[in-house]
């Protein structure tokens, strides 16, 4: 979401270069509060997966909204990008932790490196993939709905009864 919702807004909607880095600045600081509150839920419900499988179905929605935005619903669009650039980055510190968690104290360091090195790898190859989508002829709402694609294929897969029982 912050490679492409300046470039979506400029290009799209004809927003000022400025009004929307002030936008995705903004966003951005929603979504680091987004980060804490997630953490303080993880640690109430004594389970990080659980906030993870709610999340990714939740950052679903929220792209499948842009999508259908985009693809004709303009207000929409505009109104779906901030849930869904603060939505789409709320669990990154859920999934650290629970590599290591997960992973024991023998595995941990290696655990975490396995996935951050995994979702950063992931976070550079979006960029170009989706780029590749729009500039093809796929459009905006296209690269929106393949975004939505991955959370879904994955809320299922996330392994939370793997976790370990937490008071």
């Amino acid at each position: 979401m912050s490679a492409f919702a300046p470039v979506y807004l400029v290009s799209v909607h004809g927003w000022e270069a400025t009004t929307a880095g002030g936008f995705l600045a903004a966003v951005q600081g929603a979504g680091a509060l987004g980060r804490l509150g997630v953490g303080h839920w993880s640690d109430r419900v004594g389970s990080r997966l659980a906030p993870v499988r709610v999340i990714a179905v939740a950052a679903a929605v929220a792209m499948l909204l842009l999508a259908a935005g985009d693809a004709g619903l303009p207000w929409l669009a505009v109104l779906a990008l901030a849930p869904a650039a603060v939505i789409t980055v709320s669990d990154n510190g859920l999934g650290f932790t629970a590599s290591a968690e997960l992973a024991g104290p023998a595995w941990a360091g290696r655990a975490m490196g396995a996935q951050n090195t995994a979702q950063n790898l992931t976070a550079a190859l979006t960029p170009p993939v989706l780029g590749l989508v729009i500039a093809e002829g796929g459009g905006y709402a296209t690269a929106f709905a393949l975004a939505a694609l991955f959370p879904l294929l994955a809320a299922p897969l996330t392994p939370v009864t793997a976790e370990p029982a937490r008071r």
